[in-house]
């Protein structure tokens, strides 16, 4: 019986800390692309000539790549890792401009104004609560897409499953109606 050997490989220094370095970068990354607005010194509208994502992606792609090259190469001396640093480097300034790219077109992406009051008049939709003369009841509309209800006041009463209009928006959260 052949006796049980364990093999462990040994991670140079220089690896380990080359992907020390590419965790914390992309780490960085991660949270400055989410929108946490990590290490935002000084005044609040300006980012300066580089921006986090640009510094966190090249970090962590320099972390990344030089830890690969370390590895190929075998770097047990200060030449060598010296040689994956710059390895590193070649991985790290293309991988910079894209989170860069990717920074700005997540901050200038268009969006559509945050529907108010106005944009219920007009709407059509359906009576889900009885609406009474004298009170309110509930109405089901449309409003940018999405649907909405809404407390309902009608001059005549209006039951449950009729189709309405909104004529007037009394508050953000409750309209004047009348059967469509």
């Amino acid at each position: 019986m052949l006796p049980c050997v364990a093999t462990v490989r040994v991670v140079a220094t220089g690896t380990l800390i080359f992907l020390i370095i590419g965790v914390v970068g992309v780490a960085v990354l991660t949270l400055a692309l989410l929108g946490t607005e990590l290490l935002h010194f000084g005044q609040p509208d300006f980012d300066g000539p580089v921006s986090t994502e640009a510094v966190a992606g090249f970090v962590g792609a320099f972390g990344f790549g030089g830890a690969i090259v370390n590895e190929l190469l075998g770097a047990r001396t200060p030449g060598l890792v010296a040689l994956a640093a710059a390895g590193g480097v070649v991985a790290a300034v293309p991988t910079a401009w894209v989170a860069s790219r990717l920074g700005r077109a997540a901050r200038d992406m268009p969006t559509d104004p945050t529907p108010t009051r106005n944009d219920l008049v007009g709407a059509l939709g359906l009576v889900v609560t009885p609406v009474p003369v004298d009170g309110y009841g509930e109405v089901r509309v449309r409003v940018a897409g999405a649907p909405v209800k809404l407390n309902a006041r009608a001059d005549r009463p209006i039951p449950v499953g009729t189709q309405i209009f909104v004529v007037e928006a009394l508050s953000e959260t409750s309209v004047h109606v009348e059967t469509y």
